[in-house]
């Protein structure tokens, strides 16, 4: 009887023990379970917050190159106000000499990118170089009317001679219609030995003969559209020479080139050009030489 009872005891105790077990192991099982919930949950903040450092990093990365381009840009304007205020008084200086119309509209075409690049600073620095190069060129027209201005006072005492006042101011007015406003004029028999009826001089100014004065309208203007034409091209003249366009184009003749130049503005002479020829030529009346 005592066996039994122990027997039972010890079964009853195997039982709660079980069930102690079940319990406990349920309960650790729910544990695990939250605690896998909340690394989720944690792992998921980390990712959340990685991903915030990762676009932070470039939000700063991005305002820090632009930062630094907008210190590149302000960094290459300087330079450009300074060759556009070196540029504006070789405007000035040129005032009643040379013409710089073209001039003009190639520095404001420069300044207009300036002001609207926000990237890029070479663009900068390729403007200031135009602007620059139109400087020296203004400079080097105006020095050469000088020139021209002394070589006509010296050869003649005045500008004209057999033609006479009215003859001057005929072809002056011809020469200034044409664009060729500022460069020096004079009458002179001198072209080719007296058998060129007009002739430039590298010095940049032209020579005309006095029968020119008589001339119409039409040829006139033809004429100084055509000397013109050969003053702008000494300003480019090793260039120009150098071209293998120009040799194949117009054979290496600056007679006939002064011809194709002359139609772009508008004063054609007998002989012609073609579409392709002219918009060659026409790059000689700025300074460029493709």
């Amino acid at each position: 009887m005592k066996l039994r009872r122990v027997i039972a005891v010890a079964v009853a105790a195997g039982v709660l023990l079980g069930a102690g077990l079940s319990a406990r192991a349920a309960e650790l099982e729910g544990q695990r379970e939250e605690l896998l919930a909340q690394a989720g949950e944690v792992a998921a903040q980390a990712d959340a917050a990685e991903d915030r450092t990762h676009y932070l990093s470039g939000t700063i990365a991005l305002a820090e190159d632009q930062r630094d381009a907008l210190q590149a840009l302000a960094d290459a304007r300087p330079a450009f106000v300074d060759q556009l205020t070196a540029l504006a008084a070789a405007f000035e200086n040129a005032q009643g000499k040379v013409d710089v119309s073209d001039e003009r509209v190639a520095a404001v075409s420069a300044q207009q990118t300036v002001l609207a690049e926000r990237r890029a600073p070479e663009t900068i620095a390729a403007a200031t170089a135009t602007i620059q190069a139109l400087t020296t060129k203004v400079d080097q027209d105006v020095a050469a009317w000088d020139r021209g201005q002394v070589a006509s006072s010296s050869a003649t005492g005045a500008s004209w001679a057999a033609s006479g006042p009215d003859g001057y101011a005929r072809v002056r007015a011809a020469l200034d219609l044409v664009g060729g406003g500022g460069v020096g004029l004079f009458e002179s028999s001198s072209c080719a030995g007296g058998t060129a009826p007009a002739c430039a001089n590298s010095d940049g100014f032209i020579k005309y003969r006095a029968d020119v004065a008589t001339w119409s309208e039409g040829r006139l203007n033809w004429a100084m559209a055509h000397e013109l034409a050969h003053i702008h091209q000494f300003r480019v003249w090793g260039t120009l020479n150098d071209s293998r366009a120009y040799r194949d184009m117009f054979g290496g003749d600056p007679e006939f080139l002064a011809n194709c130049m002359a139609v772009v503005r508008g004063y054609p002479g007998s002989v012609g050009c073609d579409p392709a020829q002219q918009a060659w030529a026409s790059g000689i009346w700025v300074g460029a030489v493709r």
